[in-house]
């Protein structure tokens, strides 16, 4: 399944969070009590890389969270959600659900964003993507990614950022 494969963004020898997805999981539902996050399930696909445990949280029949776990620290590399766009009545509350659980994932890593400003954040990050492979935005010790496939869905991502000391 497509959706499965490694993130194309992931970068190889990006770092991890300090922080583990039942951890993670854990203050993310505690800080959103009306956008929980189930427990996570691992995936084994054949294309995995050795190094890296997947895991899968469904929210309903077109929203779900995942995430690649480094092998043997269980520390988080990317944590995603994705929304499998529908056609119809439902889809502009579909959508709106899907921005949420973004904004609220985007929050969890920058604390100092209102709920209106990470939401319009996601929103811009979703329009600067549109059609793209990815598109990405630094900040601070994270970056933010959209990848845009269309038809086969919207993917809104958290990373670590390999932080560089300056040369003095």
């Amino acid at each position: 399944e497509s959706t499965t494969a490694a993130a194309p963004y992931l970068l190889a020898g990006a770092p991890s969070f300090d922080l583990s997805i039942s951890q993670f999981r854990e203050k993310f539902n505690a800080d959103n009590p009306k956008l929980p996050l189930n427990e996570f399930r691992s995936i084994s696909t054949s294309r995995d890389r050795a190094n890296l445990t997947r895991a899968a949280s469904k929210i309903n029949e077109n929203l779900y969270a995942s995430t690649a776990l480094e092998k043997g620290t269980g520390k988080i590399k990317t944590l995603q959600i994705t929304y499998l766009p529908i056609q119809g009545a439902e889809e502009k509350a579909a959508r709106t659900l899907a921005i949420s659980y973004m904004a609220n994932l985007m929050r969890q890593f920058d604390a100092t964003l209102t709920t209106e400003q990470s939401v319009a954040k996601v929103a811009s990050l979703i329009q600067k993507g549109k059609g793209q492979q990815y598109y990405q935005q630094e900040v601070g010790a994270v970056r933010f990614v959209v990848s845009d496939n269309g038809e086969k869905g919207l993917t809104f991502a958290v990373e670590p950022v390999k932080l560089a000391l300056a040369e003095p």
